[in-house]
């Protein structure tokens, strides 16, 4: 042993370190100068050994940093903990873990993370990163646009564990209160598209696209998609993924030019009001398609759709989009609910739940799930999609958000927005850029009389971010928190010197107007009881919390599932979602104006490959089922990398989730069951038949380990080892709260999907 002085930490990198990470208040004291600080007493007569044992002990004991946070979250005490461990007949939590987690597993070693911290330090740090992030005004658009969220609505539903906690609403007798709120949402949905039905949310518009053409490839028997080259471009590469898997050819092009007459075409989807902002007739292309049997798909803007003909006049097929700006943040892109509503014929092939209502033993209204036998959790390879939960929690923020406002709350944000686009168009011509629109509802692409790059550089000085196309067309989107003084930063953007007040004065403000054009809305809407009676906050307060106390969550008990969708979020990891400098920030933003996300997403990744032993980690897409999906398609990827895209065989315990069966099929692969023992366990005999008969075609076996019974595998390892010997991968889909600081993966595996 030797003392702690200035002279031997200095130049010492591992002491210093050690000190920077065990006691941060002496930060300050460890240098590498050639000068060293002297150090404090107490340090000065610490020895090396005492410091790393029995001085951080005492610490720990008389300032501990973190243990209350997991305990508190959690819940039970150590007595508590005896008691439950004496039941199952084990003395200590390690001796039931050592009996439950196979040894071939299980982590030993320690892991490279930062040391925990408590939860007023978390937050605190995480404000810190939040900041790092910069809110500039977006009006970029492209299906995503800033909102005002009402107050009563983000602390009621959104921050309220009452509706944050609930489990996939499969038992109605404990699920009435979203229940109803999802049969808002689906109402609001028909209502503005004008649609027969609607289920009960998709995750977003991309992916409710994606369902539209895969309905119309299952209901048409055809192979060939054509897509709207005026469509939100995420969109089009959403919809590419899905086709590419299903073996469909897409075409992408002008619409209003499609030749549909050798009737291969399965649909077309086309956008209303289009990605620049425009609004067009598509009558005649509808007719066209009809004539030839291929069937029509519209992309639309809810709000859009108070003022606007609804698509159903256009007698479209299908109608998606997503309902993010009816009250939910941008978040950098999500979550958002999206929508997929389509005519009464086609029900039967539509993707998702929907809410149904009958009548309970007492005679009155009672909501459930409808039509569940086009789903996951029953069909498994043959259901419809592989959607699961689908946003539920924003469906409800969304639903309610209408409920909230009520038709003439919606139709007058709706114009005041629509009237901000016609006052910005009017004032740009005005100093002579040119409005390429004819009509618009909230979009104009200008071409600006003064170079891009001036353009770029002057809405840099006000902290606008705007559309910029390659060809040196502008666009602008506009959006419910837009005010006078937005539209003045704007014209004074595109070289105007006037005022909006001079604008409206002298300018003609018909031109581009939805109100003096044929495509105005002159149906009536949201005509039910339920959006026209919550309009002030005390009606909409107890209309929520109504709707809340008719389900069963964690604030009112336990529900003993175990489900992959059963996590219990602390208030700490809660509140986060809600500060501004990560609601605010438009997923098109400049890199530089998210650099809070950049660093969260670096030290997520950092701790994720640490604790799971991997290489990289994707973040997208935030849905168990789509996360299947995505692996899926990465392993069909790897394998037609190495020249094998022959294989296609997807091997699945017949304990899996519905998911994992559906989602293989959407992947272009075909399902063979493998059989499980009583507990749950790959019956290896079994899979190894399989193994043989399907050796050259093996694409995967996709495995949920613990099962869905719970059982950690003994023979995982033999598992694994069997697939890859016969040139197949394995998608480990891991509940991870089981396996931090135990376990690793048993042998090198391709892909591990986390829950």
């Amino acid at each position: 042993m030797h003392r702690i002085t200035a002279a031997s930490i200095h130049g010492n990198k591992k002491l210093i370190e050690l000190f920077k990470k065990r006691l941060p208040k002496y930060t300050k004291y460890c240098t590498l100068t050639t000068n060293p600080n002297p150090l404090p007493n107490d340090i000065l007569n610490t020895t090396v050994n005492e410091f790393n044992n029995d001085g951080l002990q005492r610490l720990a004991k008389l300032f501990p940093r973190c243990e209350e946070f997991p305990a508190r979250h959690i819940g039970p005490r150590e007595h508590e903990q005896t008691q439950m461990l004496e039941l199952l007949g084990f003395r200590t939590l390690d001796e039931m873990t050592d009996k439950a987690v196979p040894a071939k597993i299980r982590l030993n070693k320690d892991l490279e993370i930062e040391e925990p911290v408590g939860e007023y330090e978390l937050i605190n740090r995480i404000r810190e990163i939040a900041e790092k992030n910069k809110i500039w005004r977006s009006y970029i658009g492209m299906g995503y646009n800033n909102c005002c969220v009402p107050h009563t609505i983000m602390r009621n539903i959104f921050e309220n564990p009452g509706w944050t906690t609930q489990y996939t609403p499969y038992q109605p007798e404990v699920a009435q209160g979203r229940l109803e709120g999802l049969l808002n949402y689906q109402t609001m949905v028909t209502d503005l598209t004008g649609m027969e039905v609607a289920n009960a949310s998709l995750l977003d518009e991309g992916t409710a696209a994606a369902e539209a053409m895969s309905l119309c490839h299952r209901q048409t028997k055809r192979w060939r998609l054509f897509l709207s080259d005026q469509l939100h471009p995420q969109t089009v590469s959403v919809v590419q993924t899905r086709a590419d898997s299903l073996g469909l050819t897409v075409e992408l092009g002008n619409v209003f030019a499609a030749d549909f007459s050798n009737r291969d075409v399965a649909g077309v989807l086309f956008q209303y009001p289009d990605t620049e902002g425009s609004v067009h007739d598509f009558s005649e292309v509808v007719q066209r398609a009809h004539s030839n049997g291929t069937l029509i798909c519209c992309a639309t803007d809810l709000l859009a759709l108070t003022l606007l003909r609804p698509p159903s006049e256009f007698d479209v097929d299908i109608s998606v989009g997503t309902s993010q700006r009816f009250g939910v943040p941008l978040g950098y892109g999500g979550p958002h609910a999206g929508f997929f509503a389509c005519r009464q014929s086609l029900v039967r092939l539509m993707p998702g739940r929907m809410i149904g209502v009958t009548r309970d033993a007492s005679g009155h209204d009672a909501y459930r799930l409808a039509l569940q036998t086009r789903e996951q959790h029953i069909r498994r390879d043959k259901a419809t999609s592989n959607i699961c939960t689908a946003q539920a929690l924003l469906a409800n923020m969304s639903a309610m958000y209408a409920v909230y406002h009520g038709p003439h709350g919606l139709k007058e944000i709706a114009t005041r927005i629509h009237n901000s686009a016609l006052l910005l168009s009017a004032g740009v011509r005005e100093c002579g850029n040119t409005v390429i629109n004819q009509v618009f509802f909230d979009t104009v692409r200008i071409s600006p009389a003064m170079d891009q790059g001036e353009i770029q550089h002057r809405a840099r000085q006000k902290q606008i971010n705007l559309r910029f196309y390659p060809d040196g067309t502008v666009g602008v989107s506009l959006d419910e928190t837009v005010r006078i003084q937005d539209v003045e930063d704007l014209l004074w953007v595109f070289g105007s010197r006037l005022s909006a007040e001079e604008v409206a004065g002298s300018c003609n403000l018909n031109e581009g107007s939805i109100f003096l054009s044929s495509f105005r809305r002159t149906s009536p809407y949201l005509t039910h009881p339920v959006f026209n009676s919550y309009h002030s906050e005390t009606r909409i307060v107890r209309y929520m919390k109504t709707l809340e106390n008719k389900d069963v969550s964690l604030v009112h008990s336990m529900i003993p599932l175990g489900s992959c969708t059963m996590k219990l979020n602390s208030t700490t990891e809660m509140l986060p979602c809600s500060f501004q400098h990560f609601t605010d920030i438009h997923p098109f933003a400049p890199l530089d104006q998210s650099l809070g996300y950049q660093q969260l997403f670096e030290e997520l990744q950092q701790d994720l490959c640490a604790i799971t032993g991997y290489d990289r980690i994707s973040f997208q897409p935030n849905s168990g089922a789509q996360g299947e999906y995505a692996g899926l398609r990465a392993i069909k990827c790897y394998h037609e990398a190495c020249s094998e895209g022959h294989r296609n065989i997807c091997l699945i315990p017949i304990s899996a989730h519905g998911t994992n069966p559906a989602s293989a099929q959407m992947a272009g692969m075909k399902v063979e069951p493998i059989n499980v023992s009583r507990d749950g366990s790959i019956d290896i005999s079994h899979l190894a038949s399989k193994v043989e008969k399907h050796g050259k075609n093996l694409a995967c076996l996709m495995i949920t380990y613990p099962s869905t019974n719970g059982v950690f595998e003994e023979t995982i390892a033999d598992v694994c080892q069997m697939i890859h010997d016969n040139g197949g991968q394995v998608r480990f889909s891991v509940s991870f709260v089981f396996h931090v600081l135990l376990t690793a993966p048993p042998i090198p595996v391709l892909l591990l999907h986390m829950k």
